[in-house]
């Protein structure tokens, strides 16, 4: 089933979504770097580029802005991140459309990212009254002992095209609460909304009144911008989102200088259908995880890993999903599955399938549809594809909706499977056991950052801490004390006693 195709306008569309979010015309009618939108293949807009000279420029304005910034109390800073919160509610729609024409995502999940700011946003605003440490027992008397933080400083964020407002988001709200300045490396991409965004940015700060200048800023440019963030000194911490040979590349030069680093990278996510599984639910949110944002998020489930017993009958409601998903203009409220973000995409995804099949897998879907419709865009029917075993194309991941499916007899089988990747993201099992649901989340279980049960890999909140192990990356965003990474740890021990005991009973006495 394919959903119909609307009338595209898509320059217009973009550009009535930008003026009205505050971007100035200059700012997207003409530049050097031109922007694409994967509804049709064409160009709706040209921005202009910065080199890493301009990045520098700005990186200055930022650690000045720092220094202000951080004299601020937390609880005011988290004022700024309340107004910022309210912008984007006000925005939320226009903002999630644009979102939708610029990285082609269906409708209901442009304002789903949109609220994963505000929701952030919400979460900061608490956090700012909470940046507390502990105060920590003292073998001298009469002294006192205890951890304080401190903002960090400039932090920089570069981000990917499927997540190209949210992730900033994540990283900013949380960053701003604890007295530091941002510098954001958008997708080439997605520059639109990162632009609009800084418009937002520029309202709450505006209603604020003594925000710093300098305090955010977006650079649109290539891969010299993100060098220059990663190798500047003055900033302190870089958040990176993109492929695992991305953050291969800035890891060591960061670790080089001493930076701290939070690298969000791939994903290969698996999900264990068990026996006793409640089927209806299962296939719902498999198809979700696997189909969701055409294939293109980095939680997205790629490997399906299931138990005998309930194969047959799994697989052929998953057939039916998969044949009948409405794939089309992410416009259309019919429609489920958008494009893929270009051709590069879907190259890679006809490659990984041809090596598939050449495995031995039996693939149903991965066709291209909708070419005569839209001749420069890349719209898939996503692919299941059964495989004798778990392959070195199923081991890899690839940004496209592909499902491989496997069978497993024993758990530990399973959990096997899970872990026999190089990334270690998000993983879940479908299960009506306690035990089996136990065993997937023990030490010994999965050994990815996210373990769900009975929910998809998926979707996930921002109250808990985001991210992955292994070739994942390691980093953590968003919720839980995903903050500290946002500031820097000191030991106080004070001393009221009149004396100066040494700890560990040292002696050093001097008749002075």
């Amino acid at each position: 089933m394919e959903a119909r195709a609307l009338d595209p306008g898509l320059a217009g569309e973009a550009a009535a979504h930008l003026r009205k979010l505050g971007v100035q015309s200059q700012m997207f009618e003409r530049g050097s770097v031109t922007v694409r939108s994967p509804i049709t293949g064409e160009i709706i807009a040209r921005v202009d580029g910065v080199e890493s000279a301009a990045a520098h420029g700005a990186i200055a304005r930022a650690a000045k802005a720092f220094r202000i910034w951080r004299n601020v109390p937390a609880p005011r800073r988290g004022e700024f991140v309340r107004l910022l919160g309210e912008e984007l509610r006000a925005a939320k729609t226009e903002l999630a459309h644009l979102v939708t024409v610029e990285a082609g995502k269906i409708t209901t999940e442009g304002l789903g990212e949109v609220q994963e700011m505000i929701d952030i946003c919400d979460f900061a605003v608490g956090l700012s009254r909470q940046l507390h440490g502990l105060t920590i027992a003292t073998e001298r008397r009469g002294h006192r002992m205890m951890e304080t933080w401190r903002p960090l400083g400039v932090v920089g964020v570069i981000t990917s095209f499927n997540f190209p407002v949210a992730v900033w988001a994540w990283n900013a709200a949380l960053a701003l609460v604890c007295g530091n300045s941002l510098v954001w490396k958008p997708s080439e991409k997605t520059p639109l909304v990162a632009l609009a965004t800084q418009a937002l940015f520029e309202r709450a700060a505006a209603r604020f009144g003594d925000a710093p200048e300098g305090l955010s800023t977006v650079l649109v440019g290539g891969r010299d911008v993100g060098e220059a963030l990663v190798e500047d000194a003055r900033v302190q911490l870089v958040s990176a989102t993109g492929s695992t040979a991305m953050g291969r590349a800035i890891a060591p030069r960061l670790a080089g200088r001493f930076a701290k680093s939070i690298l969000e990278l791939g994903g290969n996510n698996a999900a264990v259908v068990c026996a006793s599984a409640p089927l209806d639910l299962t296939v719902r949110a498999i198809a979700f995880a696997a189909m969701g944002t055409a294939g293109q998020r980095c939680t997205t489930l790629r490997r399906l890993i299931v138990h005998e017993d309930v194969y047959d009958e799994l697989l052929g409601r998953l057939r039916r999903a998969y044949a009948t998903v409405p794939v089309g203009d992410p416009r259309d409220g019919a429609a489920l599955v958008g494009p893929l973000i270009d051709q590069n995409a879907y190259a890679a995804m006809r490659a990984a399938l041809d090596e598939a099949r050449a495995a031995g897998g039996a693939i149903l879907g991965g066709e291209r549809v909708l070419t005569e419709t839209f001749p420069e865009a890349f719209y898939v029917r996503p692919a299941l594809v059964e495989m004798p075993g778990q392959t070195d194309v199923v081991r890899r991941e690839t940004f496209a909706p592909i499902l491989y499916v496997m069978k497993f007899r024993s758990l530990d089988e399973a959990i096997a499977l899970n872990n026999d990747v190089a990334h270690g993201l998000a993983s879940s099992i479908f299960t009506a056991r306690l035990d089996e649901a136990e065993r997937f989340m023990a030490a010994d279980g999965s050994d990815c950052g996210i373990v769900n049960v009975n929910i998809g890999p998926s979707g996930a909140e921002i109250g808990g801490a985001f991210g992955g192990e292994k070739d994942t990356g390691g980093g953590r965003e968003a919720g839980s004390d995903c903050w500290k990474f946002y500031m820097r740890r000191a030991t106080n021990t004070i001393n009221y006693s009149g004396e100066l005991p040494l700890a560990q009973g040292v002696k050093f006495d001097l008749d002075v």
